[in-house]
């Protein structure tokens, strides 16, 4: 009993406070009798010889709780006198299962937020679940189930699920964009959007999903016109849809790209998502017969400067104005004359000019990019020229050369004497002044279609009033709650229709009978601003304290897929633009570095002929080349993971077969994160890891054994070649420091850090016994290294720690801290390390073959024929060289060395 007491006090301090010690004494009894059985040092005080799979799983199970229990006391603990660190992977939508594209984002970010909490941070690493949209509305459809339940069951599964895999989240943020007090603020700055005149609703020819029974933004179909989602061939439909008026932030989203780091070939996307910013719109009321009729219109201009000088007003044949319910189609389809230039009674009040000019319906089927309304200037345009001469239209000339070749303004108010480029800057500034256009932005770039005619959706908080037109819902009255249906079919119109005790309602300024706006916004919405809430998940008063998001705010790190490059990114920094300008928060870009991880993809087998997916068992192969059982030819190709493909893979079960560290270290080791990772246990790469997570438990195993050999270890005692070798171990974990700390901080490339890892694993594992008894560099190096090792696996390093400090009779100051691995500072360079050296030790070698070594000094080492002299005077080159003739003396670029070629 005294052993097991002896033992008992071996335990972490952690442990023992916990009140567990009772029940670890009961549970430790039986394996002290039974010898065969594996032990765990943290839980026993007896160290495992070899790292094997049970004790890897003994470790796990101690560990996983102790470090998730270390994590959430940290987070609490945390003062605002430390330097912040905001680390955010990309929200998932909550399907019910984690695959394995998950399990590389989150291993990334929880491996971050561990390096910087180690190096002194306050770090957030929050999570949430983006909760609303189709995928859920679909499935309740199928299973008769109510979207809600339906959702918040499948929550429930992936948060155990990432629970499992050890990942350190602050789930004390977390944030649902289903729920009321999300949404309410979603709601809110949708509002705050409306009221500064970048929400607008208009009749517009939308992409239709025919199977999802919805409206898709143009970005959610494909090259070949096909659904993002269903794969549904998007039929054209006039709807009168909402958008959000992102064009009037281009120039400004296009001009922030230069100040943010390199993203991996994301700002080059983004860019051309936008294009080149070179013209902007006016905008225009319509009338007939100098009667206004109640429509307006944007139109656009390559060269606004000279926009006093328009002609015309042009509109495709596929414009609204001819198709849905405007009042004008009527004169426009009398007028339209398909294949030619269209001159319409219908006219167009330039709001910022004043100048009336007449509405042509163009010949053309479509504009520059996506622009369907254009001015016609015949003073910019050759093109211009011509249709206004062809439709006999006057114009103002607007535009005068001078003698030296610039172009000043004429005829244009008070622009006129300005150079084209001054008064290219003031006329679009005045028009910015006075809403009426000016903004800068691309022909390629249109508004942001959010509306959603489906139900699993924030509701879009106007409502509709006969005498008022679309009036926002008071702040106060928010959030509008989604009502609860009986049923969902997924077809028709917007199923919010059907709500109708919650469509009819009061409009909320003059009292009158009004009803709600049944489309719900896209779940891009809910996504824009998520990233703002995680820094004030819980208030009531509004979506976020202004100092709270300024503190966090710009996310230092920003982890997600590739597929988000365009889309997302573009509506969450429009998002943080106009909050900027709102005052809501002082930075205009949310985030700062970008890391964008590549996919893990599966080994595929599909038939040659037809292309079916085949499963693993419907395959024979025994042969050179898989074939069928039946002998038929396969094509092998690799893809992203999918059931229907059948080369998924549960990370349940991975975990489970190979352990969580170990799974950790694959998917950072395989590839670097931007690169896809190829599925392949059979590679190097897995049984690398497994190797070296071996490796990592001999090197503490040999020092525990090295200092119970009965010496007291003492550096004095090691010998002119031993301390050789400690200089080298010393070096080489300085260089490891650097570089590794250089990866986890500039490029993430985890890979490389793990070979660094590794390199240093080499050198320790090829010392001698008595420098690993008198060494303090073996100790520290190996500590340098567990430490480095314990952000990206954490329960390996725990244990190994433990094991660490436990060592007998320990030189390095280190292993006598105390605390858990993760709770270590991260290891820095020795200073001396830094400093550059007088003198480098040259090697010397003849023909090839290492003669000593001298030292020269640092400033003359890379000088070849002083190099040279200097050997050949020394005592070194006097006794190997002096009887030789030598024909040709190479000096390394790279490495202290030089070779002489002789003849013998």
């Amino acid at each position: 009993m005294q052993l097991l007491v002896r033992r008992l006090a071996l335990c972490p301090l952690g442990f023992a406070q916990s009140g567990q010690i009772s029940g670890a004494v009961l549970n430790l009894v039986p394996r002290l009798l039974s010898p065969s059985t594996r032990t765990l040092f943290s839980e026993t005080g007896i160290w495992e010889k070899d790292y094997r799979i049970e004790t890897r799983r003994r470790v796990e199970e101690w560990w996983h709780p102790r470090i998730m229990a270390q994590w959430r006391k940290d987070a609490l603990d945390e003062g605002s006198n430390r330097k912040k660190f905001y680390v955010l992977s990309m929200f998932p939508y909550p399907s019910g299962r984690l695959h394995m594209g998950h399990v590389r984002v989150y291993t990334i970010s929880d491996t971050i937020g561990h390096f910087q909490r180690m190096r002194g941070h306050q770090v957030l690493n929050p999570m949430g679940w983006d909760a609303f949209g189709l995928p859920a509305e679909n499935a309740a459809i199928e299973r008769d189930l109510d979207p809600e339940e339906w959702t918040k069951s499948n929550i429930k599964s992936m948060r155990t699920q990432l629970d499992s895999l050890g990942l350190c989240f602050n789930w004390d943020r977390e944030v649902t964009t289903c729920l009321p007090d999300y949404y309410r603020w979603t709601q809110y700055l949708f509002i705050k959007l409306f009221e500064a005149g970048l929400a607008y609703q208009k009749e517009a020819v939308v992409n239709w999903d025919p199977i999802d029974q919805t409206v898709l933004a143009d970005e959610q179909v494909d090259e070949n016109g096909c659904s993002w989602r269903s794969g549904a061939l998007v039929e054209q439909k006039l709807l009168t849809q909402w958008f959000i008026k992102t064009t009037n932030y281009a120039k400004p989203l296009l001009d922030a790209l230069v100040d943010l780091p390199e993203w991996y070939g994301v700002k080059a996307m983004q860019a051309n998502w936008i294009g080149e910013c070179s013209g902007c719109y006016f905008d225009f009321k319509l009338k007939v017969n100098g009667e206004e009729t109640g429509e307006t219109v944007s139109g656009y201009s390559f060269s606004p400067e000279t926009v006093f000088g328009a002609a015309y007003l042009a509109i495709l044949p596929s414009h609204r104005l001819l198709h849905g319910s405007s009042s004008v189609r009527s004169a426009l389809e009398k007028a339209f004359q398909p294949g030619r230039d269209s001159l319409t009674e219908v006219t167009a009040h330039n709001l910022f000019t004043g100048q009336e000019v007449p509405l042509v319906i163009s010949h053309k089927e479509a504009f520059d990019g996506y622009l369907d309304t254009v001015i016609g200037i015949p003073d910019s345009s050759e093109e211009d020229l011509s249709a206004a001469r062809a439709l006999n239209l006057k114009w103002t000339t607007v535009v005068k050369s001078r003698e030296d070749g610039t172009q000043i303004l004429i005829n244009s108010h008070t622009f006129s004497g300005l150079t084209r480029e001054q008064a290219f800057n003031s006329i679009t500034q005045k028009a910015r002044e006075q809403k009426v256009g000016g903004h800068l932005t691309s022909s390629k770039l249109r508004d942001w279609l959010i509306s959603r005619q489906r139900y699993w959706g924030t509701p879009i908080p106007v409502v509709h009033c006969g005498s008022c037109g679309p009036v926002a819902v008071p702040e106060e009255e928010l959030p509008v709650m989604l009502p609860k249906l009986p049923s969902l079919t997924g077809k028709g119109a917007s199923p919010l229709e059907a709500a109708h005790d919650w469509v009819n309602c009061t409009c909320p300024r003059c009292k009158g009978p009004a009803r709600r706006e049944t489309d719900t916004m896209d779940t891009f919405v809910d996504s824009a601003w998520y990233y703002f809430r995680y820094t004030d998940p819980h208030n009531t008063d509004g979506p976020f304290k202004r100092h709270l998001a300024d503190h966090w705010l710009p996310v230092d790190v920003y982890i997600g897929g590739k597929e988000h490059a365009v889309m997302h990114l573009y509506y969450a920094r429009f998002l943080c633009h106009f909050c900027k300008d709102q005052g809501l928060v002082v930075h205009r870009e949310p985030f700062q570095k970008l890391l964008v991880q590549g996919l893990i993809k599966g080994q595929t087998f599909k038939l040659a002929d037809s292309g079916q997916y085949l499963k693993r068992q419907e395959i024979d192969f025994t042969g050179e080349e898989p074939v069928t059982l039946d002998g038929g030819r396969i094509e092998v190709t690799w893809e992203k993971m999918s059931k229907s493909k059948h080369n998924g893979l549960d990370p349940q079960e991975v975990v489970q077969q190979y352990g969580v560290d170990t799974v950790r270290l694959y998917i950072l080791y395989a590839a670097p994160p931007e690169q896809d990772i190829l599925w392949n246990v059979k590679t190097d790469a897995l049984p690398g890891v497994l190797r070296w997570q071996s490796r990592l438990w001999q090197l503490v195993t040999k020092l525990r054994g090295a200092r119970q050999l009965g010496d007291v270890p003492s550096p004095s005692l090691l010998r002119k070649k031993e301390l050789v070798e400690t200089k080298k171990i010393w070096k080489n974990k300085n260089y490891a420091i650097q570089e590794i700390t250089s990866h986890f901080t500039e490029d993430f490339l985890f890979n490389t850090a793990i070979s660094r890892l590794m390199g240093l694993t080499n050198t320790l594992s090829s010392v001698t016994v008595r420098v690993l008894q008198h060494s303090v560099e073996f100790e520290e190096a190996l500590a340098a290294m567990v430490i480095m090792t314990a952000p990206m696996a954490p329960h390996l390093a725990s244990e190994l720690w433990a094991g660490l400090c436990q060592v007998k009779n320990p030189l390095s100051p280190l292993l006598r801290r105390g605390g858990d691995v993760l709770q270590q500072a991260w290891p820095t360079v020795d200073p001396e390390y830094l400093e550059a050296p007088e003198f480098v030790e040259l090697s010397v070698l003849i023909n090839n073959k290492p003669c000593g070594t001298l030292a020269v000094p640092l400033q003359v080492s890379k000088d070849a024929d002083r190099v040279q002299k200097l050997v050949l005077e020394s005592e070194l080159g006097q006794k190997i060289l002096r009887e030789y003739s030598i024909n040709r003396v190479i000096l390394s670029p790279r490495t202290a060395l030089i070779n002489f070629l002789i003849d013998k």
